[in-house]
């Protein structure tokens, strides 16, 4: 039986100095680092004094870069080729998951899942399976990649995502794809979309990831 990745990356203690009562993990997108996505938290430490922010690096290092992680590879933009590298990464982060509520005393309840990108991806294709519920997904310029089997799905998480309408890399089409599919299945769904933005985070999506995130840590 073949062993899974450890993850690893930077974190920010709870502002409190206390224990975390409540964990936000963040998954960065393709080519980046959790060093990356862990410059969000400054952002909403304030308004979450007793939460543990975590930017785990994906697990596999970008051939030739230097510090720079994919989830899996993009060689194509093949639907089932995306398919295939969330579901065979899916293990890795539900392991990293499993580890840190463990570590701390946590359950999912007190878990939200933050992505960018192909973070995003992961974060909806892990988040809106996993047993006993997470507390919430906050996904920026990313889509869902795999829709099988989310019409059984016996648990229904509150999902916002947020995109720019300029975005070249993944169009704004695919959040009111993932919007419009995930109504459909019953999921809690709330969408933003800045205008003029390319593929980045604003000041008004993070004001707006940051309030939806208080509705279930703070």
């Amino acid at each position: 039986m073949s062993t899974l990745p450890t993850l690893n990356g930077p974190s920010v203690p709870p502002a409190s100095g206390g224990a975390p009562k409540s964990l936000v993990i963040l998954l960065h997108g393709y080519g980046s680092n959790g060093a990356d996505l862990i410059g969000l938290v400054p952002h909403w430490q304030h308004a979450f004094p007793d939460t543990l922010f975590i930017s785990p690096n994906a697990p596999q290092v970008l051939p030739g870069m230097f510090d720079a992680y994919q989830w899996w590879p993009i060689t194509n933009m093949d639907a089932q080729a995306r398919i295939n590298g969330a579901r065979e990464a899916a293990p890795v982060v539900n392991a990293f998951i499993d580890q840190q509520l463990a570590k701390y005393g946590l359950t999912e309840d007190r878990l939200a899942l933050v992505g960018f990108s192909q973070g995003t991806m992961m974060a909806l294709q892990v988040g809106l399976r996993r047993s006993p519920q997470v507390a919430g997904i906050l996904g920026y310029s990313g889509m869902l990649v795999d829709e099988t089997g989310l019409d059984t799905a016996k648990v229904n998480p509150p999902v916002l995502l947020v995109h720019g309408d300029a975005d070249p890399m993944v169009p704004v089409a695919a959040l009111h794809h993932a919007g419009a599919t995930l109504q459909g299945l019953g999921f809690q769904v709330g969408g933003h979309v800045s205008p003029g933005l390319g593929h980045s985070i604003d000041l008004d999506g993070l004001q707006m990831g940051g309030n939806f995130l208080h509705k279930f840590l703070a």
